[in-house]
């Protein structure tokens, strides 16, 4: 009860003001209690007007920075504080940079290389010495009872503290430290005996700066560098090799059918030369126009516009439908190829998938501006020969230089005089006596 009562009267004294204080006097509380309760409300006034400090003292020593800034922080009031409002204005004048283009954090270079110990001076030498002071006291006495010791043991000091001093008896160090002084020490000691005069000079080591590079993985590094000299490639590397190999002869065999087939097709609708040419040049242009090739953005700024062409590019369905089996079988085969390299690759090294259309687009515009170079060269190498015998030249070719291969450019390989065999041979055979 009497602590329901406490609790009544501090509720009154915190909620209810001055009334509340006066109906606390009237009721006739001791003045021990009324001190009691007003210095707990002195106590709540403290703390609610100093809350950040207070809060701030209560963190933990592993807060952040952040953490107690919050904490320490005014609460709102309604009003925005004036160092508020400049640091808003400063962070909204200029807009912050995107998450991709923002610094990342660059560690500081470690230094990998090994040092030598500083240098202490004598003073610091005597300081940490290991034999001390109290080792000697007493060792120059006369006197056997003065300093406890006899003769012997007297000469058995002398002679361990000789040995200490003794090149043999000196430890070896076990650090790297320690290691690396007594190497440059003995290197020293070779360079002034002279014995580095006559050494021959050769090729100087080839020292890598990025193997010790705190920026890059060195494991990786280093494992890239033996396969390197080792002549080795990963397993992908021999697989993509093999796709592009394979890919490189599908479409070189493409190209070339495509193309002997077109000048066949022109050429086949008569004409002369120019007239050829003149139609393959303007099927190229159609292919231009219909499917354009792929290029750079410099080099499209330099073309300049050209009229429109009127025109369809040539194309042949009974060639593609003959050729269809070939043409799948093959892209079904390059994707095999590239399904198993993309499982072996990394991401960045992974190549896409390859589909028939795209490559017979991208063979169509390859192949259209090379036609009419490629009519002139085979008229120019025998036009009876390229279009089947039907030409001019085919119908002035007399019946005996067709058998004798006067028609074409034949050439024929005569054997030597002693492996000939002809009618005197053969004569020589049938009368043989046996």
């Amino acid at each position: 009860m009497a602590r329901r009562l406490e609790e009544a009267t501090e509720e009154a004294l915190f909620t209810g003001g001055r009334a509340g204080r006066r109906a606390v006097e009237d009721a006739g509380f001791s003045e021990e209690l009324k001190e009691r309760l007003l210095s707990k409300i002195a106590d709540a006034k403290f703390k609610s007007e100093h809350a950040g400090a207070f809060t701030e003292a209560g963190l933990s020593s592993s807060a952040g920075e952040g953490t107690r800034h919050i904490a320490s922080a005014q609460a709102w009031t309604g009003e925005e504080n004036t160092a508020d409002t400049v640091l808003r204005m400063l962070d909204d004048a200029k807009k912050p940079l995107a998450p991709g283009l923002r610094g990342k954090y660059q560690p500081p270079p470690v230094d990998m290389r090994l040092q030598r110990e500083p240098t202490r001076s004598p003073g610091q030498k005597v300081a940490t010495a290991r034999d001390r002071v109290s080792t000697y006291v007493g060792m120059g006495a006369k006197d056997k009872a003065k300093n406890g010791l006899s003769e012997e043991e007297k000469e058995a000091w002398r002679k361990e503290l000789r040995e200490r001093f003794e090149p043999g008896a000196r430890a070896l160090p076990n650090t790297i430290s320690g290691l690396a002084a007594l190497a440059n020490e003995r290197i020293e000691n070779a360079i002034a005996r002279g014995q580095f005069k006559n050494i021959p000079r050769g090729k100087g080591v080839e020292r890598d700066a990025r193997a010790d590079n705190p920026f890059i993985d060195t494991t990786e590094y280093i494992m890239n560098k033996m396969i390197q000299r080792q002549d080795m490639v990963p397993p992908w590397i021999e697989k993509q090799q093999e796709l592009v190999k394979a890919a490189g002869a599908f479409r070189a065999r493409l190209r070339n059918d495509w193309r002997r087939h077109v000048a066949r097709m022109i050429s086949s609708r008569g004409g002369s030369l120019q007239e050829q040419m003149r139609r393959a040049e303007e099927y190229a242009a159609a292919e231009e126009v219909h499917n354009p090739i792929a290029r750079k953005k410099a080099e499209e700024e330099g073309i300049k516009e050209t009229p429109q062409v009127v025109g369809r590019p040539f194309r042949d369905a009974a060639w593609e439908q003959a050729e269809h089996a070939y043409h799948k079988l093959t892209v079904e085969h390059l994707n095999t190829l590239a399904r198993s390299y993309n499982l072996m690759a990394p991401d960045l090294a992974k190549k896409p998938y390859y589909a028939l259309e795209r490559e017979l687009n991208s063979c169509f515009a390859d192949v259209a501006p090379t036609v009419a170079r490629e009519i002139r060269d085979r008229a120019a190498g025998g036009t009876a020969r390229s279009l089947g015998g039907t030409g001019q030249r085919a119908k002035q070719t007399g019946l005996l230089e067709s058998l004798a291969g006067r028609g074409d450019n034949v050439r024929v390989h005569v054997e030597a005089e002693e492996k000939a065999y002809g009618l005197k041979q053969w004569w020589r055979d049938v009368w043989k006596k046996d």
